[in-house]
């Protein structure tokens, strides 16, 4: 891995009750691929995370009974003493990272995915969110990147930008919303996607702690108190949940080159960070056989 792919933002990772082995998926899959990372935990959690990622990538919160809330402000708090413009933050069930490479989704090395966001980011002075969509939404025919559109799970945060989680429930569609109402910008990239697992299907994180009983409709209630005409309750998938409906297209805030930068200076042809298409087993889909024949050399 070259020094130009290893990503240059701190990536931390939120976690509780997910340091079994097949709870863990993202600090897995960034050991994996070798990805610097820190896992931020709980006190009470701390030798448990240590046993199964190593004491040197462990962060200790300095309360217990914070949430998921208190957490996230804390690790950016900790980016800014640290020095850092910006920082990521993951949710502890992603299990891989994906390339939508001519409409195809492609598992991909991570370094070079996260090293691509934020390189595109840094060109920009008004980005506040950026981050990899989620992989069932990278589909044939997305362009490259959204602008103004929720960012989960997955994120590019700017530490400049006066912004902060401020809320129990729904904090990520509240940041988004409150950056944009700002005057800020969001980035969701297609061009790479993080395979999330579903909502409340892992046991642990926020499963616990939120979505049990009539929690989802009181999540779905209190956003819609918080952004009155921007924010519904419905029912989607035979559960509550919040809805933004068109309200995304409002925000209308162009993205802007930092000052000296041209779209000329990037008119090079597509840089791949090193990337090439490999089988590495044997190919099943007819699509991606023929894509891979067909891929020019080098």
């Amino acid at each position: 891995m070259s020094s130009r792919t290893v990503p240059r933002y701190p990536i931390y990772v939120p976690s509780k009750g997910r340091y079994q082995y097949e709870r863990a998926l993202t600090v897995r899959f960034l050991m994996r691929e070798e990805v610097p990372f820190h896992v931020v935990v709980e006190p009470t959690e701390h030798d448990a995370y240590a046993a199964l990622v190593g004491e040197e990538r462990v962060l200790i919160l300095d309360r217990s009974d914070g949430g998921l809330l208190y957490a996230r402000n804390w690790i950016r708090d900790h980016s800014e003493a640290a020095g850092f413009d910006r920082h990521w933050q993951l949710d502890d069930n992603i299990r891989q990272v994906h390339r939508l490479y001519r409409g195809e989704r492609i598992p991909c090395d991570a370094a070079p995915a996260f090293a691509v966001v934020e390189d595109f980011t840094d060109r920009y002075e008004n980005i506040g969110i950026s981050g990899m969509n989620y992989h069932m939404f990278g589909i044939k025919g997305s362009p490259p990147f959204r602008v103004n559109v929720h960012v989960y799970s997955c994120t590019l945060i700017n530490n400049r930008m006066p912004y902060r989680w401020r809320r129990v429930y729904n904090d990520d569609t509240d940041l988004c919303l409150q950056v944009l109402a700002g005057g800020l910008c969001t980035v969701a990239i297609n061009a790479f996607l993080a395979e999330k697992i579903t909502t409340m299907v892992i046991p642990g994180g926020n499963t616990d702690d939120l979505y049990q009983d009539d929690g989802r409709l009181r999540m779905a209630r209190s956003l819609e108190r918080d952004w009155p005409g921007v924010v519904t309750t419905d029912r989607r998938f035979q559960r509550p949940q919040h809805v933004v409906r068109n309200a995304w297209r409002k925000f209308d805030t162009p993205l802007r080159l930092r000052p000296g930068l041209s779209l000329d200076d990037f008119a090079g042809g597509p840089d791949e960070y090193g990337l090439s298409l490999t089988a590495i087993k044997p190919v099943r889909s007819p699509s991606l056989r023929r894509l891979i024949e067909t891929e020019p050399e080098g």
